[in-house]
C-alpha cells in the first residue's frame, strides 16, 4: 500500500504539468519530476513508470481533478456526460442544481469563457503531458524497448497519449478536415503552441496506436483499466472510422470481435431484474477497459455515478435528471429488451434506472460509491464493423454483424430478420446509427456516431432546453470551444476552429 500511494504520489505531481509555456520551458523546475528524472531513473526504479501510467488511469476517474471543486469535473466519464447531453440522446430533464444548464442549452459551446470547455481541454492535455513524459523517459517516439515490461508500459504510453488526441480532435473541431490547423501539438517530435493541421495529429494518434498494438501482442494484463491490444485497436478503428477510413475501421472491428476474448452482453445483463443485470461491474465479460471503483477511493456525491444512477445518493436522485430522449425511446420496439433498460412511471420515467443502477437499488442509497466504470465494450465493434461494412458497399457483412448483436435483443432470430433483412443504401447506414445509439446509451459515444454519420439530432419533448429544435453536427454549438484560458496563456492562437 505504502509504494501504491508513492506512485500515485508521482503521478500526481506529472499530472500538474501541463502542455503549456511551463512544460516547453527549458530551465529546469525542481518542483515537479521531469522527463529528465525518469531518463536518469527509469532504469534503476521502473515502478516509476509503472506508476505513473497508474496514475494517468486514476486520473481518468478522478472527482474534480482539473479545477479540484466542479461537480461536473469527472475525468472521462464526465467528459461523457457533457457528450451525450450535447449528442441529444441523454435529455437534461429536470434542472434541480443546474451543472448542466450551459451545456444542455448549448451555452458553453458557443462561449469559450465557460468552465465546461476549460475543464475538457485541460484533462486530455494533462494527460497528453504525462504520456510524454514517459516516451520521453525510453528515448522518444521511435524508442525499441528490449525489456517486455518496458515495451508495454511505452505501448500503453503512446495508447494514453493518443486516446487524449482522438476525444481532442472530435470535440475542438467541428467535422474531420485534415488541412485545418485545429490544435496546440505536442508530441516531443513537434512541440508547437501554435495550432496545427487536423492532419498531423492524426498522423500521431494512428502511429501511436499501430506501435501501441504491435508493443502490446504478448502483453496480457492484470486490471482492465490498462490498456492491452483489444483496446488499442478499438481506439484505432474509432479513428480510422472518424477520417472516413472504413476499409481499415473495419478490419480492426473484425479483429477485436473475431478474437473471441470478449462475448457480447446477454440478454439478462441487459437490463434489470434479469440475471447479472446492469453495466455497473468492471468484471462483465463484455467489457473491454473499465476501471474498479472501491470503496477505498472515497467516491461519493462528486461521482458520474452520482450524475446518472437514481440509486446513488447524489444529483440524479436528487433533482438533476438525466433521461433518454423520449424520441429516441419512441424507435425501441416494445419487443426490444433494451427498452426496459429506462423507468416508465414517475420521477424515475426515462430515467436508466434498469440499466445503470446501484444493485442495492434503494433511491439514493449508494453514499459510498462501488459500482464501476465502463470505457469500451466489445458492441462497439459489431456496430462499427456494420457501420463500416455497410459505407464500403458490403451490405451482407454489415447484416451478418447487425443481427449476430440484435439476435438477442429483440428475442431471436425470426424478429431480427424481418427487421434486417429489408435493409439496404442508406436505410442499412441509418438504422445501424439507431442501433447504436440505442445500445450505447449513456456510454458517451452516441456523439462520436453523430459526427461519423454526418446527422442532425432533433431533441424529443422531454429536455428542459432546446426542446423539440434541430441541431446540424457541424454548427459551432455542436462541438466545445478553445477555453479562454488557452487564449490567455498561449499567445500563438488567436482563433477558434
Amino acid at each position: 500500500m505504502k509504494n501504491k500511494i508513492i506512485y500515485l504520489m508521482v503521478a500526481a505531481s506529472l499530472l500538474g504539468v501541463g502542455c503549456s509555456e511551463e512544460f516547453l520551458d527549458p530551465v529546469r523546475n525542481t518542483q515537479v519530476i521531469t522527463d529528465i528524472d525518469f531518463a536518469e531513473n527509469a532504469d534503476l526504479n521502473p515502478k516509476l513508470i509503472a506508476g505513473t501510467l497508474d496514475g494517468i488511469g486514476a486520473f481518468m476517474i478522478e472527482p474534480a481533478g482539473v479545477t479540484g471543486t466542479r461537480h461536473y469535473d469527472l475525468g472521462q466519464k464526465g467528459v461523457d456526460i457533457f457528450l451525450d447531453i450535447l449528442s441529444g440522446d441523454m435529455a437534461l430533464s429536470a434542472n434541480s442544481y443546474g451543472w448542466y444548464q450551459n451545456t444542455a442549452n448549448l451555452v458553453a459551446t458557443v462561449d469559450f469563457t465557460r468552465e465546461e470547455n476549460r475543464i475538457i481541454w485541460e484533462y486530455y492535455y494533462k494527460i497528453v503531458s504525462t504520456a510524454n513524459n514517459v516516451i520521453q523517459s525510453f528515448g522518444g517516439n521511435d524508442a525499441q524497448p528490449q525489456n517486455a515490461d518496458a515495451r508495454h508500459a511505452l505501448a500503453q504510453a503512446k495508447a494514453y497519449r493518443a486516446y487524449a488526441y482522438f476525444y481532442l480532435t472530435q470535440i475542438f473541431q467541428r467535422a474531420y478536415d485534415p488541412a485545418q490547423e485545429i490544435l496546440p501539438f505536442y508530441d516531443l517530435d513537434t512541440n508547437s503552441p501554435a495550432k496545427v493541421q487536423a492532419s498531423q495529429v492524426f498522423a500521431r494518434i494512428t502511429d501511436d496506436l499501430n506501435s501501441a498494438i504491435a508493443l502490446l501482442d504478448d502483453y496480457s494484463r492484470d486490471q482492465k483499466h490498462k490498456i492491452d491490444k483489444y483496446v488499442a485497436k478499438g481506439l484505432l478503428a474509432y479513428t480510422y472510422a472518424a477520417m472516413g477510413n472504413y476499409a481499415d475501421a473495419k478490419t480492426l472491428s473484425d479483429e477485436i470481435v473475431d478474437a473471441n476474448v470478449y462475448p457480447l452482453t446477454t440478454t439478462g445483463q441487459l437490463a434489470y431484474p434479469g440475471a447479472g443485470s446492469g453495466f455497473n461491474d468492471v468484471n462483465s465479460a463484455s467489457w473491454m477497459w473499465g476501471y474498479d471503483i472501491t470503496a477505498e477511493m472515497g467516491h461519493q456525491l462528486l461521482d458520474w455515478w452520482g450524475q446518472i444512477d437514481y440509486f446513488t445518493y447524489s444529483y440524479a436522485w436528487a433533482g438533476d435528471r438525466k433521461s433518454i430522449d423520449n424520441g429516441l425511446y419512441a424507435s425501441i420496439p416494445a419487443i426490444d429488451v433494451r427498452k426496459t433498460q429506462f423507468g416508465t412511471t414517475g420521477l424515475t420515467a426515462l430515467m436508466p434506472i434498469n440499466k445503470f443502477f446501484d444493485p442495492g437499488r434503494t433511491a439514493g442509497g449508494q453514499q459510498t460509491v462501488t459500482t464501476d466504470y465502463i470505457f469500451m465494450r466489445i458492441e462497439e465493434f459489431y456496430l462499427l464493423s456494420a457501420e463500416a461494412a455497410a459505407r464500403t458497399g458490403n451490405e451482407a457483412a454489415a447484416k451478418t454483424r447487425l443481427k449476430a448483436l440484435l439476435n438477442s435483443r429483440l428475442g431471436g432470430t425470426a424478429n431480427t430478420d424481418a427487421y434486417v433483412d429489408p435493409l439496404t443504401g442508406q436505410a442499412l447506414i441509418d438504422a445501424i446509427y439507431l442501433q447504436t445509439r440505442i445500445e450505447l446509451w449513456g456510454e458517451g459515444k452516441s456523439y462520436l456516431a453523430l459526427k461519423r454519420n454526418q446527422a442532425t439530432v432533433t431533441r424529443g419533448t422531454n429536455h428542459v432546453f432546446r426542446s423539440g429544435q434541430s441541431f446540424l453536427y457541424d454548427i459551432d454549438d455542436m462541438s466545445f470551444q478553445i477555453p479562454q484560458t488557452e487564449f490567455n496563456n498561449n499567445s500563438s492562437i488567436s482563433t477558434q476552429n
